[in-house]
């Protein structure tokens, strides 16, 4: 703890945030072990030579039971009572969702009553398309389908409830009636921000750019995604540039440089720091435009931390600025520990840390700033992507051979790119629109969209349903741990680790192939009010449909996470007739609903 105390101190905590979600700690033990904790830390404070000398222990200890305490208080359920079905609700915007097919969705909270008394929750509400947007300066009433979000029943499927519940969100609500609206007599400063954040986009929306770019614009500036279509996120996310589109540290390093920039000259020497301030100032009240996030809070905290040392004239620390950004958001949200952004984010940061310099030294010494400029966006490149690899597949199962290669051509160009799109914000946030800046950006836009296109649909490359579960992946992690070392310099105490590691990796792979290669297993599966019946037979796996209509969904959301959880690759979807009743599998019958 002695050489990263702030850092060590945060891994404390985050320990104690995971098993106390993973056990599931009861009152007695989360608040047991704080008690326990505070005890040490009083013990050290009298200058007992026993505890004094388990001091880092001891220290550690009490930021583990912190966590403990601080996700326990945060994981507590709000006491509603069961008001499911068709009710009458009112509600005000909370945050918008990506739409759908059908629907505009978003975060909303909601009243209802039941005998006679108002209940409050928090919904994600689903609105038909034809009805008109919703905005923040409103109250909304309506009638709803009105239900809890239940958890699913197999293993494989992913856990809407838990992740809805991660937000104090516990129902969801479907409109099919008219909507009532109301305006408010007064905003609050949330509200009022909101609301302009979402005049901007209007503003976009009825500009004269192709709707590919508009998208793209509201994405890249204002972390909206919203509105923008299947391919295009698709593109992104198989090309593994999906992080370019969201608003990410990248995006606000550029930003506050450009602001440092712009203001250095306007500053003597001996106000050095004053352009430092105003820059971090503008960057956090932009923060709160786009609507935080905790990938925005994280990079706000991350460069005010690391400025903060340059205002103090200290030397500045990656690792200190990383651990002052995470105690930040989860002091006062454990939940986001759990959010895939965040750990993404963070494990970035922390890649970046541990690998690139090991990589620079792979390289020749740079002859000149173009060479220089190269090799870091190089090395940086592989360092964050090798760093979140492991995740990214756990999470998604899917990952591009070429998504190092795309980052390497597109990445040079996102200064340029960043700096053009938040001018074009800016002229649509006053209302005006210049016919010729629409052109060259839309251009420049149509340009880096076919690129990643390209990229995207080089199928051969891309591969999908990887499997892998936790425990891999923290073995994973350790490999990379000690990538660090094999890549300084040969040591042969580190090669025999890191060779031994990848071995348990690939036996542990193995075991579980063979685990899942005998296993049978026969089962249905829910799919809204359609029925999947499942059999499978030691490497196959055969999946027994009704209806076909929702055939792409039921393969994106049932067929896929199945086959990628059992570890097998052969499988065949077929066709039940429509007055089926009962299906026979190695002599016994199943009814068919």
């Amino acid at each position: 703890m002695q050489k990263q105390p702030l850092f060590m101190v945060l891994v404390c905590f985050v320990v104690g945030i995971f098993l106390c979600d993973f056990f599931s700690f009861s009152t007695q033990i989360s608040f047991g072990l704080l008690v326990l904790s505070a005890i040490f830390i009083g013990f050290i404070l009298f200058n007992l030579r026993f505890f004094k000398k388990f001091k880092n222990i001891f220290l550690a200890f009490f930021f583990f039971s912190v966590g403990v305490f601080s996700h326990f208080l945060n994981s507590q359920k709000p006491n509603l009572p069961n008001f499911e079905g068709k009710k009458t609700i009112v509600f005000k915007l909370d945050k918008k969702l990506n739409s759908n097919e059908k629907y505009r969705r978003y975060e909303v909270i909601a009243s209802t009553k039941l005998a006679q008394k108002s209940y409050g929750f928090n919904a994600i509400i689903s609105i038909p398309k034809e009805e008109k947007t919703l905005d923040f300066k409103s109250f909304y009433q309506t009638k709803v389908y009105l239900n809890k979000v239940e958890s699913p029943n197999n293993d494989f499927q992913f856990n809407y409830a838990k992740y809805l519940a991660r937000k104090k969100i516990y129902y969801q609500c479907f409109v099919f009636d008219e909507v009532l609206v109301s305006t408010k007599k007064e905003l609050s400063f949330s509200e009022k921000i909101k609301q302009k954040r979402s005049e901007v986009l209007e503003n976009i929306n009825n500009s004269h750019l192709k709707p590919q770019v508009k998208e793209f614009l509201k994405g890249i500036i204002l972390a909206d995604r919203t509105e923008m279509d299947a391919e295009m996120v698709s593109d992104f996310s198989k090309s593994g540039l999906v992080h370019f589109l969201a608003i990410s540290g990248t995006h606000f390093a550029i930003i506050f440089w450009m602001i440092l920039w712009l203001l250095k000259p306007l500053f003597s020497a001996k106000h050095r720091n004053i352009p430092i301030v105003i820059s971090l100032a503008l960057l956090w009240g932009f923060a709160v435009f786009i609507d935080y996030g905790s990938s925005v809070v994280r990079s706000c905290l991350m460069i005010s931390a690391y400025y903060g040392f340059v205002i103090l004239q200290r030397k500045p620390d990656l690792l200190h600025a990383l651990a002052i950004a995470g105690f930040g958001i989860l002091i006062f949200d454990t939940q986001q520990l759990f959010d895939v952004g965040f750990q993404l984010s963070f494990l970035a940061v922390l890649g970046i840390y541990w690998l690139n310099d090991p990589f620079l030294k792979l390289f020749p010494a740079p002859k000149n700033k173009v060479q220089n400029f190269f090799f870091n966006l190089v090395s940086i490149s592989f360092a964050a992507q090798i760093a979140t690899l492991p995740l990214v597949i756990y999470y998604f199962h899917q990952y591009s051979l070429l998504s190092i290669l795309a980052n390497l051509v597109v990445l040079p160009f996102s200064e340029i790119i960043i700096i053009f799109s938040l001018v074009m914000t800016i002229f649509f946030a006053f209302g005006v629109e210049f016919y010729l800046l629409n052109s060259i950006f839309g251009k420049i836009i149509d340009v880096l969209l076919h690129v990643i296109h390209f990229f995207a649909n080089e199928d051969f490359f891309f591969i999908k349903n990887i499997s892998i579960n936790i425990w891999e992946v923290f073995l994973v992690f350790v490999i990379i741990y000690y990538l660090r070392f094999v890549l300084k310099g040969f040591d042969f105490h580190f090669v025999i680790k890191f060779l031994s590691i990848v071995f348990i990796v690939v036996l542990i792979r193995i075991l579980f192939y063979f685990y899942y290669l005998n296993k049978s297993e026969i089962m249905f599966v829910n799919y809204f009010n359609e029925k999947v019946f499942v059999v499978k037979e030691k490497e196959k796996a055969i999946f027994w449909l009704k209806n076909s209509e929702n055939e792409g969904k039921i393969q994106k959301f049932i067929i896929d996470p199945y086959i990628t959880s059992r570890r097998i690759s052969n499988y065949e979807i077929k066709k039940l007739p429509s007055n089926t009743g009962f299906i026979k599998v190695n002599g016994v019958f199943f009814k068919i609903e």
